[in-house]
Parts: structure tokens; C-alpha cells; sequence
């Protein structure tokens, strides 16, 4: 039998889903989610793109934070967004303190990984994200990608975006 692969949009948290900041974002009074967030996630939802959050949270091997409050932040998003989030994917090192792991971010095994549960196919499937590493990411695995930043000189993606719902346009009017 020959099941349909999915198409997706892998999303980074910090900067991209949520307004980051330098001490990271682990208490849920420290959630700010930026205008235009929601929208776009239901647009890509009605397009019918899965939604996954690839992150790399860093604070947890720094000793910081617990996995429990990263889930606990993605709970307050799904919440937010009416549960448009279909999977969490977070890599828990650092190279500093836990030694390198090839899940982090630059790598691509936590998009991997989500591709084999869900059979996403790549060639249909893009990366958002606001740092280099995501989109070395999103390129490693093959998958188009839109770099959030404020310049566009400062872009390493395939297209850039200043906002996930510009971001959300952008792949909306590249659909093949």
C-alpha cells in the first residue's frame, strides 16, 4: 500500500514562535508571543502543512531549566494557538557541558527524526528559523528555508522573512 508523504514546516521556538531572550525563555511569565504568530500558524494548518517545533534548549544541559518547563511552554503555546503544534522535537545539549550531539542544531537529526514518524516528505517541506543553525538545519535535511531577521544582507536561508507570518506568505505562494 502506498501511503501519501506529508508536507511541513519546521519551526524554531526561540525568535520564531516566541520573542527570545538572552537568559532563555523557561518561565511561562516570560512567554511573549509576537503579533501575527497564530495567524500564521492556522494558514499553514489550513494548507495543510504538519507544524513542528525543532529547538535547541541549551539551558537544560547549562543546568537552568528542566525538560518539564520546556514542555510546559509548549503547552501554554498549543493553548494559545488552538493546538495548531502537531510535535515537539528538542535537543537537550550543549557542547560545552554535555559534549556535541548530532540532534542540536546545526545538525538535522531532530528533523530526521520527525520525518520518519510522520513521513514527511522534504522536497515539500520548509525551515523557519532566526539563527545560521536552523538553517544549516533545514538544509542538511534538504528542505527550503526562511531565515528571520531584520536585514536582508544578514540572511543565510533560501528566502528571508521579518516575522513567521511573512514567513507563512512566503511558503503559501511557493506552494508546488
Amino acid at each position: 500500500m502506498f501511503l501519501s508523504k506529508s508536507k511541513c514546516v519546521f519551526l524554531d521556538r526561540d525568535g520564531v514562535l516566541n520573542e527570545d531572550c538572552p537568559d532563555y525563555v523557561y518561565h511561562l511569565e516570560d512567554l511573549i508571543i509576537p503579533e501575527g504568530v497564530v495567524e500564521a500558524l492556522r494558514m499553514l494548518k489550513e494548507a495543510g502543512y504538519l507544524l513542528i517545533v525543532i529547538t535547541n534548549q541549551a539551558g537544560i544541559a547549562k543546568g537552568l531549566y528542566t525538560d518539564n518547563q520546556v514542555y510546559a511552554i509548549h503547552q501554554e503555546m498549543q493553548k494559545v494557538s488552538g493546538n495548531a503544534l502537531d510535535d515537539l522535537y528538542f535537543s537537550p545539549y550543549h557542547p560545552q557541558y554535555s559534549g556535541a550531539s548530532l540532534s542540536r542544531k546545526p545538525g538535522s537529526l531532530m528533523l530526521e527524526k520527525a520525518a520518519a514518524k510522520y513521513n514527511i516528505d522534504f522536497k515539500q517541506s520548509w525551515m523557519i528559523g532566526d539563527r545560521e543553525g536552523d538553517m544549516q538545519a533545514g538544509k542538511k535535511a534538504g528542505v527550503r528555508t526562511i531565515h528571520i531577521v531584520p536585514d536582508t544582507e544578514l540572511s543565510k536561508g533560501d528566502f528571508f522573512a521579518a516575522n513567521l507570518l511573512e514567513a507563512a506568505k512566503i511558503i503559501l505562494s511557493n506552494i508546488n
